[in-house]
């Protein structure tokens, strides 16, 4: 299943060339989301890692999800985080430093640079939508796990507070066009190509703002939503306040994982 080109893997390497862009969204996320476990705790709440265990992430981004679980972290024989950023992986090695079960490598999920059945989980978190051939890509990882291996894959739904923002702003068409290339609604469908049995896993959240400014900011980091940003600051105030009741707004999350054997 190819979903893109070589300019969309180069347009993903310039979005996520350093870490600025992510850690403002993740910031608000945390600050503003109405399910305080917290996104990156539930996904890691997920996980079945036992003592021992070869663990790959594909797509490790800042390596946040694994800050202060030092007692999952400590259970790996070894812990390899890759991603395709070099600036991205250089503030992973920043967060969780240098360890003797952990290894940092530039890789890519079409083309993982390990042997056969070497890993016992393989995670790829928030990043499928953005893999140029998907079908290649999942294979690769079916190829790396062991024969009874488990593949984690968190993404986000259809009925996201993105889709709600292009309705206040009237975007349609070429104006706005979501990347649905991988989500919690039709990932099990595409996931079905390479693994027998999946179960998918739905997190429970919203978003409950009280300061418009932070969204307006928070806008301003996606690119998907770029035309929003074309227009005058003011113009996205005025808007938002229309949606807002006491200065509030309140919007959807959808998101969720899939667990694969």
């Amino acid at each position: 299943m190819k979903i893109g080109s070589n300019n969309n893997l180069n347009a993903v390497k310039a979005q996520y060339s350093t870490s600025d862009h992510l850690n403002i969204r993740k910031s608000f996320h945390d600050r503003y989301s109405t399910n305080r476990q917290g996104y990156g705790n539930w996904i890691v709440s997920n996980y079945e890692i036992k003592d021992g265990m070869e663990v790959l992430e594909l797509g490790c981004g800042t390596g946040n999800f694994w800050l202060g679980q030092e007692d999952i972290v400590s259970r790996c024989k070894k812990l390899y985080l890759t991603d395709l950023s070099e600036g991205m992986l250089s503030t992973a090695k920043e967060n969780l430093g240098e360890r003797d079960n952990i290894g940092y490598l530039i890789a890519d999920i079409q083309n993982i640079p390990f042997e056969d059945g070497c890993f016992d989980i393989v995670i790829a978190n928030s990043m499928l939508y953005h893999v140029p051939d998907l079908e290649k890509a999942l294979h690769k990882v079916r190829r790396v796990l062991k024969e009874n291996g488990i593949f984690y894959c968190a993404t986000m739904g259809e009925n996201n507070f993105v889709e709600r923002l292009a309705e206040w702003f009237r975007l349609s068409g070429e104006e706005f066009s979501p990347n649905h290339n991988f989500t919690m609604q039709n990932g099990e469908k595409i996931l079905r190509t390479v693994f027998k049995v999946i179960e998918p896993r739905f997190y429970e959240d919203s978003l409950h703002i009280t300061d418009i400014e932070e969204l307006i900011s928070y806008l301003q980091s996606l690119n998907s939503l770029k035309t929003i940003n074309d227009l005058p600051e003011e113009k996205i105030r005025t808007i938002l306040m229309k949606h807002s009741q006491n200065g509030i707004i309140d919007l959807p999350k959808d998101y969720g994982m899939f667990i694969c054997k």
